[in-house]
């Protein structure tokens, strides 16, 4: 039996990775979000502060986070949020936040302007990767005690972040490639062709660089945490769960790590083509 015709039910067997099977993308934000605040709240019990690294990518969950905060009293005040990448102009400058692909004009709109006032995340502490400073991630990281969790998702190339896999006939260490941190990419064809969407099918609109953290920052995080909401999905999270650790499917290495889970939709888990149950 080959990788894509791993049935839904044998998903994760054998894999170090935990897997979680949700009915819809919208149980999966759900999660997502609920994972969020209750690491937060119990943190905030604590005294202590929070890091999460944030992807826009998946997206319906930060809606969510925001109403559980609002209704549950939870305070982000001493929440450190590390989003995974931004998109820069061709001559490698942030993209300003009104851009339409803008990730911090995302967070912005979807996640800090919906929190209470006095409960929100303070500016100081929305950390994205500036190529000006690509070691500012890592220098804030370690300030403010490591990551809690790291969240995100996985591209149509096994990508996680902006870490792409080689392109043809690069050839990469992979141990090398573990290590990498914070830098900038060119965006690979395919991440440019599925991102589109999110532009209203507008190729020339994606821009073709980005910031990105590194794999070395996500796998030190003390928790990853990735959810999966797209049919397109299916064939690469088998590669994930099930084939080997390698930069040609950069969300492999998530099997490196001992806290590591996937939550997916049943859309995702279902057989590559096949219509779900």
């Amino acid at each position: 039996m080959g990788l894509m015709r791993i049935p839904p039910e044998k998903l994760g067997e054998g894999s170090p990775i935990r897997v979680e099977v949700l009915p819809t993308a919208f149980d999966v934000a759900n999660d997502f979000a609920r994972v969020m605040a209750d690491k937060l709240r119990e943190n905030n019990s604590h005294d202590r502060p929070t890091c999460f690294i944030l992807p826009v990518g998946p997206i319906r969950q930060y809606q969510r986070f925001a109403r559980l905060c609002r209704v549950e009293g939870i305070s982000c005040r001493d929440l450190v949020t590390v989003n995974m990448d931004e998109y820069l102009t061709d001559d490698r400058q942030l993209i300003p936040p009104n851009h339409p692909m803008s990730f911090r004009g995302f967070m912005q709109r979807e996640l800090f302007d919906l929190l209470d006032e006095d409960k929100t995340v303070l500016p100081e502490n929305r950390v994205f990767p500036d190529p000006a400073d690509l070691g500012g991630v890592a220098r804030r990281i370690e300030e403010v005690g490591g990551v809690d969790i790291a969240f995100g998702g996985i591209g149509i190339t096994g990508h996680i972040a902006f870490n792409e896999r080689p392109e043809p006939g690069e050839e990469v260490d992979p141990e090398e490639f573990a290590r990498s941190g914070t830098r900038i990419m060119h965006v690979a064809r395919e991440t440019v062709v599925v991102n589109c969407i999110f532009n209203g099918g507008d190729l020339e609109g994606v821009p073709r660089w980005c910031v990105t953290v590194g794999m070395k920052e996500i796998l030190e995080a003390r928790e990853i945490h990735f959810y999966l909401d797209w049919s397109w999905q299916a064939a690469i999270v088998r590669r994930t769960l099930h084939g080997p650790v390698t930069p040609h499917v950069p969300a492999s290495y998530l099997q490196r790590h001992p806290r590591c889970t996937i939550t997916m939709s049943e859309e995702v888990a279902a057989l590559p083509g096949a219509e779900p149950k």
